[in-house]
């Protein structure tokens, strides 16, 4: 017997739809959709989502509810994230997906969305008993936790995302070194708890969630001509000599350069600068010679969360 689960990611900048079977108690995909809403896009640095934002929303959950339909789903989740929790007028987005889609909103705090990504890393990653560093660049919030594959030893939720520090830092194209440099240095006065937690646990392993880290690994993969595409794999390694190579890269460029790379999407072409610095940043606080990427996070995290039967919000 079979059960059919549709999950929806809500996130700042994109939104994710994953359709699976369970089939004996392991998932099939059938569906794997992500669209770019820019929900956090005009109103998140100000505490709240526009009615713009929230068109877009619904237009995309309109789109989902069809692929959901056309799949007989019944069972669906969708959580809320950086952009919802921390709009002041979040109840009238839910209120509207609720009257227009039928979809409730599982409204979720940082801490509670880096346990759930941590789930998902631990299914798509090998790890052993070594303790890792995995980090989740959201465009309202990035999350980092620290554990290894049985359990989290550290984790918090830093509200630094893509499009909060496109917001107040990346405001000239290309990006001004000056600026970069007043970015490490925010870099350097709120990430002090991750620091103090690098230096207690000792990471030996950085894995690296989500839309920025997947557009690396399929640059990477564009640059080098391999012949596995990214989709057909759960984690990819990701050398420092190809992520510095892409960083210069990225660092001194337009949008329009950007979008001439090969593995470049338009929907990561914004984010992509102010999140490579991020990682910079964090490399430089631990030692690795490589970054894993994981194509699984937080929709993966809620699913298997959800398989082991414990409630998604709690």
């Amino acid at each position: 017997m079979s059960q059919r689960i549709g999950v929806i990611d809500m996130g700042t900048n994109t939104f994710h739809l994953l359709i699976t079977d369970i089939v004996n108690d392991r998932p099939h995909t059938l569906v794997n959709e992500k669209s770019a809403v820019g929900l956090g896009k005009g109103g998140i640095t100000k505490g709240f989502i526009t009615e713009e934002a929230m068109d877009r929303a619904l237009d995309t959950l309109k789109k989902f509810r069809v692929i959901l339909d056309e799949h007989a789903v019944v069972h669906v989740i969708a959580t809320g994230t950086s952009a919802v929790r921390s709009g002041s007028n979040k109840q009238v987005l839910i209120d509207r997906i609720k009257k227009e889609v039928n979809i409730d909103v599982e409204v979720i705090d940082g801490a509670r969305e880096a346990e759930l990504i941590f789930r998902g890393v631990q299914q798509a990653v090998p790890m052993e008993d070594h303790i890792s560093l995995a980090m989740d660049i959201g465009g309202g919030s990035v999350e980092f936790i620290i554990g290894n594959k049985n359990e989290i030893l550290w984790k918090q939720s830093f509200e630094i995302g893509g499009q909060r520090l496109i917001d107040r830092f990346h405001v000239h194209d290309p990006m001004r070194e000056d600026d970069r440099v007043m970015m490490h240095n925010y870099f350097d006065e709120v990430l002090v708890p991750l620091e103090k937690a690098i230096n207690t646990w000792r990471p030996t392993q950085l894995i690296g969630c989500s839309g920025t880290f997947d557009t690396l690994a399929e640059m990477n993969i564009q640059h080098h001509r391999e012949k596995i595409a990214l989709e057909k794999q759960t984690s990819y390694l990701l050398s420092l000599p190809d992520f510095n190579r892409l960083r210069k890269q990225l660092v001194a460029s337009t949008r329009r350069e950007r979008l001439a790379i090969a593995g470049m999407i338009e929907l990561r072409a914004d984010m992509v600068v102010v999140a490579i610095c991020l990682i910079e940043h964090v490399l430089k606080l631990v030692s690795t010679n490589a970054i894993t990427v994981s194509t699984y996070s937080l929709k993966e995290g809620v699913l298997y969360t959800m398989l082991d039967g414990v409630k998604v919000g709690s």
